[in-house]
């Protein structure tokens, strides 16, 4: 404010001076002071008053005294800006100060609005702060995220590991080593850049399985703590590198997830070596872009289901079709599905609410980011409850744990994280992570662009960059369910000897046998099971994979029929095979109570013409 003020006997650094009878004002130099740290020294003007008897008596009641070592001093917004501009990278605010118009005579308003209400303010800073005003710090929550998304690791690996050969090996539904075959001859010297894989080295059975294995091991690394860095790289070089040559068994918007979620977490991991337990302070840059992340994942779910013209979730009766026609429904989705249409809609509301809403709260005080949090996780426990998909709902919960500040853990955790002496010690340089989060920020605002249906006019290096980091599927859009189906139809598959007595192949979780409960399978992913549920939703020359499924049955391929539960052919397979198309349908009460049948189904026709080992010749 007036600059020419000034004392005769100055601090030997900034000393700011509040009201130590003021509550609001006690605790908001809490918060200061976790922020500057010792370069600035407080003091209530009720112990410093004598010694500066040039600031009168009712400056000391009316605002905030900041007294400089050259004897200058500055009160109110002025004074709460500069004592702030000492702390690292907090001279934005005073920056505005002096540069902004009009930005000087707002603080200064709202500073006396606040000083003149302050027990108005002190309830408002309980309601959105609640007990803990200081800098947050989210050592422990670093910590655990990063266990959680070595579970995530592991989960997928190990899930991909017992299937890799049925799926994608030699004998598999789509062998990775034809993959690799067409695309050497197709792309040349570029294939690396095209196809990012580490398959390019070897596309074998056995090859797949030492990538499998790898990323496990890594994975175990990464939720025990051991090396963080470099096992969450390996983590995800491992994972890409099976993802590229996956084809349609990993384009899921989890894998996609898993792999950016990864990519960032390797500039959170430490880069010096790591011990279980310790606790360490995230780069900022590197939690913002996570959150930004986790805002992503959930506002996009929202939007997209309300811009896809679906009558379905714009009247809230969505959720009177997921239960039954999700992919892999569980024995609780039948009971959910029973529920009336006026909870129904509740439920589709408050999820709506909750996807567009909570979001928003991740940037909000302390107290309101805890109450989003708390409703993301909870929707996430819901839809684990009631569905099974994968490691999703584990790697949003994740997400929403960076999140949670080290003040709402326990105590005696708080204190450890506390005493750990590497707490803020072992992060990546600054002019490594900040082109880095430049350059996800870019891209990931494009995407996310995309999903709001905007078509801004990107400059062309912009362009031309996405293009060149989209084939190592680190950044992408989100967005589940934008329209919900209001059938289930199922393909039924059956071998023949003589082409008139026709034996169902059983799957192991997909719907098939109607007095089979559905089971709950998460983390674990079956991924032929999933493919089946997409199929039956399109033709059989929409999805040439499951033609080259049901050769596989004609030839009797060991490792596909590993990822089934039963072969009606256990000596040797079937001369002719086919798919039926059903349409199922969870049973009512009376029904479950009088048959035992979780589903009821009724016969469509043939999903695609019968094959015989003879077209296979």
């Amino acid at each position: 404010m007036d600059e020419s003020r000034s004392v005769a006997s100055p601090p030997a650094k900034p000393l700011l001076i509040f009201d130590g009878e003021c509550g609001f004002c006690r605790r908001w130099i809490v918060r200061w002071k976790s922020r500057t740290g010792d370069r600035v020294d407080y003091a209530s003007s009720q112990e410093v008053a004598e010694r500066f008897p040039e600031i009168a008596r009712e400056d000391f009641a009316r605002s905030v005294q900041l007294v400089l070592p050259d004897g200058r001093v500055f009160d109110g917004a002025e004074a709460v800006f500069r004592s702030l501009s000492s702390a690292p990278r907090g001279g934005r605010l005073l920056g505005a100060y002096r540069r902004v118009p009009g930005f000087a005579a707002i603080s200064e308003f709202a500073y006396g609005v606040v000083a003149r209400h302050r027990d108005a303010a002190m309830a408002v800073t309980r309601i959105l702060w609640g007990s803990h005003v200081e800098k947050p710090s989210y050592r422990l929550a670093s910590s655990l995220f990063l266990r959680f998304l070595g579970i995530c690791y592991l989960a997928a690996f190990l899930s991909l590991w017992i299937q890799v050969d049925g799926l994608i090996g030699s004998r598999g539904i789509l062998p990775a080593g034809d993959l690799m075959e067409a695309a050497r001859s197709q792309l040349g010297g570029a294939r690396w850049t095209v196809l990012p894989t580490l398959a390019w080295l070897s596309s074998t059975d056995a090859f797949l399985h030492l990538l499998c294995a790898g990323g496990t091991v890594a994975a175990l690394l990464v939720f025990v703590g051991v090396l963080p860095m470099p096992a969450l790289v390996a983590c995800w070089i491992f994972y890409l590198s099976l993802s590229c040559v996956g084809q349609v068994f990993l384009e899921f918007q989890w894998d996609l997830l898993l792999l950016e979620t990864g990519f960032l977490a390797i500039w959170l991991a430490p880069v010096r070596r790591w011990r279980f337990g310790a606790a360490l302070e995230p780069p900022p840059v590197v939690r913002a872009l996570l959150c930004w992340l986790l805002f992503r994942l959930m506002f996009s779910s929202g939007f997209v289901k309300l811009v896809s013209g679906d009558p379905n979730w714009r009247n809230l009766t969505a959720l009177t079709f997921h239960y039954w026609t999700q992919p892999l429904p569980p024995w609780t989705a039948w009971f959910m599905a029973l529920l009336p249409v006026s909870f129904q809609k509740l439920s589709c509301f408050v999820m709506f609410a909750v996807e567009l809403g909570a979001p928003f709260l991740i940037v909000a005080p302390r107290r309101l980011r805890l109450i989003g949090c708390g409703l993301m996780i909870g929707l996430q426990a819901i839809i684990a409850a009631t569905g099974n998909y994968a490691f999703f709902n584990l790697m949003s919960i994740a997400l929403c744990v960076l999140l949670v500040d080290d003040a709402a853990f326990p105590l005696r955790f708080r204190k450890r994280a506390a005493e750990d002496p590497r707490a803020g010690r072992g992060r990546w340089p600054r002019w490594v992570l900040v082109p880095v989060a430049a350059a996800v920020l870019l891209v990931s605002v494009m995407e996310f662009a995309a999903t709001l249906r905007l078509r801004p006019p990107w400059p062309g290096f912009a362009i031309s960059f996405a293009r060149l980091t989209s084939p190592f599927r680190s950044v992408g859009g989100y967005g589940l369910f934008m329209v919900m189906t209001t059938s289930r139809p199922e393909i039924i598959v059956e071998g023949s000897e003589d082409g008139v007595t026709w034996l169902p192949y059983e799957f192991r979780w997909k719907p098939g046998d109607v007095r089979r409960r559905p089971s709950f399978v998460a983390p674990h992913q079956p991924r032929l099971d999933w493919q089946m549920w997409f199929a039956a939703l399109g033709t059989c020359e929409e999805n040439p994979w499951f033609i080259a499924f049901l050769a596989r049955l004609l030839q009797g391929s060991p490792p596909v029929l590993h990822l089934l539960a039963k072969n009606p052919f256990p000596d040797h397979p079937p001369r002719y095979v086919r798919a039926v198309l059903y349409d199922y349908r969870f049973t009512d009460s009376a029904t479950r109570r009088a048959t035992g049948a979780w589903w009821q189904r009724q016969e469509k026709g043939l999903y695609c013409p019968i094959l015989s080992r003879d077209m296979l010749r």
